[in-house]
């Protein structure tokens, strides 16, 4: 735990004294409000026994409020600039260690070693399902993630049988999605064109399905969401490029009506699904596969 005094400056302000701009194309919308971060704090109960990676610190806002709170900060900042000046600018913060990484593709276990820890982000909305992706699918996940993303995209996370969507079964799979509150565009600077959600997800211990292998798994989930408005059969059809009477049958053999949507699945009904198609051969997972799982919205 280490008590840093509040920047005194205002993002705007601080921007103008580093000679940097917000820069649209990384998607930076820097945390204005101190309630919002009192939101995440609450959301994401610190303590000084935790070890948390934050995500797009940008200007350190709610990065100052963590180092108060918890044992050791992890801030990984894409921009240099940023990156730059945050490690200057807290250090006095000795449970804080800023590294200058891309999230989508960072070593978490470098990051972390074998240390349980939390992940709190303010994530770029361009990216944000990648870099969750990256996260809940590593060898070493969270123990519990809060991140602001889209409402929409929370929404979507969040969502039970009738609305799922390929992300929706992507997060679900690997932890409890809830929506903690929503954070109005006046929170940033600048300030963004949609509301925001911050969601927090209990991350389970193992996936919530039954699968030896889950690119296998999503390879099954993504071609049932290969087209979301058509029935089942004729997507499953689609997506695992074999004849419709062959996908009806996989579906009537897995207890599943051919005629349903893929959103009206819930996560059993697919590890099911997933276990009938491979039992026939027909769920081994492909190269475009990559893209399957929670970094995938059908938004």
């Amino acid at each position: 735990m280490t008590t840093l005094p509040r920047a005194s400056l205002s993002p705007k302000a601080r921007l103008e004294q580093l000679g940097a701009t917000a820069k649209k194309g990384l998607g930076q919308n820097f945390l204005v409000g101190q309630g919002v971060v009192r939101a995440i704090l609450k959301a994401a109960d610190i303590g000084l026994a935790d070890v948390v990676v934050e995500i797009g610190p940008g200007l350190g806002v709610l990065t100052r409020e963590l180092a108060s709170a918890a044992g050791k900060v992890i801030a990984v900042e894409m921009d240099r600039t940023l990156a730059g000046a945050l490690e200057r600018e807290m250090a006095g913060a000795g449970n804080l260690a800023v590294v200058c990484a891309d999230a989508r593709d960072v070593g978490i276990r470098a990051l972390t070693g074998d240390s349980p820890y939390k992940l709190v982000a303010n994530l770029p909305y361009y990216a944000a399902s990648p870099i969750l992706r990256r996260f809940l699918e590593s060898d070493h996940p969270p123990v519990l993630a809060v991140v602001m993303v889209q409402r929409e995209v929370a929404r979507n996370m969040t969502a039970q049988p009738g609305r799922m969507s390929l992300m929706s079964v992507g997060v679900q799979v690997y932890g409890k999605p809830r929506i903690v509150g929503y954070v109005p565009p006046a929170a940033f600077y600048p300030q963004p064109k949609v509301t925001s959600a911050i969601v927090r997800i209990d991350v389970y211990p193992r996936p919530a399905v039954d699968a030896e292998d889950m690119a296998a798994f999503f390879a099954v989930v993504r071609a049932g969401f290969n087209a979301p408005r058509k029935q089942l059969r004729n997507a499953l059809a689609g997506g695992l490029k074999i004849p419709p009477q062959e996908a009806e049958a996989l579906l009537v053999e897995a207890g599943i009506d051919p005629r349903r949507r893929a959103e009206s699945l819930d996560l059993q009904e697919w590890g099911v699904l997933y276990q009938t198609a491979r039992a026939n051969g027909v769920a081994a997972a492909s190269e475009e596969d990559d893209d399957a799982g929670a970094g995938q919205s059908q938004n």
